[in-house]
Formats: C-alpha cells, sequence, structure tokens
C-alpha cells in the first residue's frame, strides 16, 4: 500500500481555528514536537503562546484571500473547525464546514497548479458523521439526528468534499471531548468494525494529529478515536 512521505519536524503547520479547543492544543503540541506553526482564526492573538516558532494570523476561513495567504510556505494544515452549540446554531441551516472546506480545498489546488509541493491535510469532524453514524447505537443515532443534525449534515458534505479532491488527506473523528489531560484507554480506530463511541481528551486529539503528520499513516482514510 503507498505510504505518504511523514512530516519532519521544522516543518510548518497550519492551524485552521487555533484559538481555542482542539486547535490551540495542536499548536502546543506541534511547536512541543519541533514543528513551526501558522495560527489562524477570526480571533487570534500573537500572545496566545509565546515561542519563537509561533506565528498568529488573522482571518476567516471563508475569505480565499485570508486562506491563500495562511497556506503560504506551509508543508500541512490540520482543519479544526467549531460552531457554536446553541440553539440558533443547531436550529439553523449549518454551511461553515463545508464553505471553508471548498475554500481550502480551491487554495490548496492553486498551489499545487503553481508548483508547490503536495499539502497534508488533517480535518477534524467527530464520531457520527458519514459512515461512523451506523456505529452508534439506536437510541443514540436517534438523539444524535435530533441535537446534531444540521451540523453533522454539514460536516458530511465537508468529508465529501475532502474524500473527492486530490489532497493527501486523513480525516479524524474524535469522540466525546473531555477536559481530561489525557485518556490512555483512547485509541485510533481505522477498522470500522473496531468503531465505537467513547470519551477522548484534546490532548490527545492534539497528539493524534501530530503522529498522523509525522508518520503520513491513515492517507486518504477516514479513522476514529475513541
Amino acid at each position: 500500500m503507498h505510504q505518504e512521505q511523514g512530516l519532519a519536524p521544522g516543518a510548518r503547520i497550519l492551524v485552521i481555528g487555533a484559538s481555542r479547543g482542539i486547535g490551540l492544543a495542536t499548536c502546543r503540541a506541534a511547536l512541543a514536537r519541533g514543528y513551526r506553526v501558522r495560527a489562524f482564526a477570526r480571533n487570534i492573538t500573537a500572545h496566545a503562546i509565546r515561542h519563537p516558532d509561533y506565528e498568529a494570523v488573522q482571518g476567516d476561513a471563508l475569505d480565499p484571500g485570508d486562506v491563500a495567504r495562511a497556506l503560504a510556505g506551509c508543508d500541512a494544515v490540520v482543519q479544526t473547525l467549531g460552531v457554536t452549540a446553541d440553539p440558533a446554531t443547531l436550529l439553523n441551516p449549518v454551511t461553515l464546514f463545508s464553505q471553508a472546506t471548498q475554500v481550502l480545498l480551491t487554495q490548496i489546488r492553486a498551489l499545487a497548479d503553481d508548483g508547490t509541493p503536495p499539502i497534508r491535510l488533517i480535518a477534524i469532524t467527530g464520531y457520527g458523521i458519514g459512515d461512523s453514524r451506523r456505529a452508534l447505537p439506536l437510541p443514540e443515532r436517534v438523539l444524535f439526528e435530533a441535537v446534531m443534525g444540521r451540523v453533522a449534515a454539514d460536516k458530511e458534505r465537508q468529508e465529501s468534499l475532502i474524500r473527492s479532491s486530490d489532497t493527501a488527506w486523513t480525516i479524524l473523528r474524535p469522540g466525546f471531548l473531555t477536559r481530561a489531560v489525557s485518556c490512555p484507554q483512547a485509541r485510533l480506530r481505522a477498522d470500522p468494525r473496531a468503531w465505537r463511541n467513547g470519551f477522548v481528551s484534546r490532548d490527545t486529539v492534539a497528539d493524534t494529529i501530530l503522529s498522523l503528520l509525522r508518520t503520513g499513516e491513515q492517507s486518504r482514510k477516514a479513522v476514529v478515536l475513541t
């Protein structure tokens, strides 16, 4: 099986959605492993992390110009977009994930057309998205669709766009996120027969992202982390 080349320390990683949550944890984990980090968000500040290899870039993930500028000179991109879990969001159509992904993929393709080496993409969606939904027990599935249906529908459009691209992508689907520092029982589940829901810390998700980038494993696959 073809193995994508891993990312060596010193490479520059763009983290989209870097101001909090998994994005912020990924920035810290990448810096700790010797990578350079470009943190991208609408409300990012240069003082969020103090490190010589940390660069904060304010921008809108839906703006092609902002995304193109953020991508310049990067070797990989980690997409960790999120929306607030309030009624106004959950009860109205959601398009952020698919629209931002279309912008990102278009800009990655433009760089490739200009001769830039391939950019590795790790996209964070969630357990219950796409074909992982049928691994949910029926009561969980009904509740998931009732509460998260609109968000899930757009994340599935997001995954479809990524799958149809020629980018070296991995879709990572974490389970329930916990504030715990680590979740030693959590593991990467590539085989659908092993998919199950569970808890995972943001730091564990970040560590897994960096492992995928370092090894190049799970390219063009959707995997579960629980």
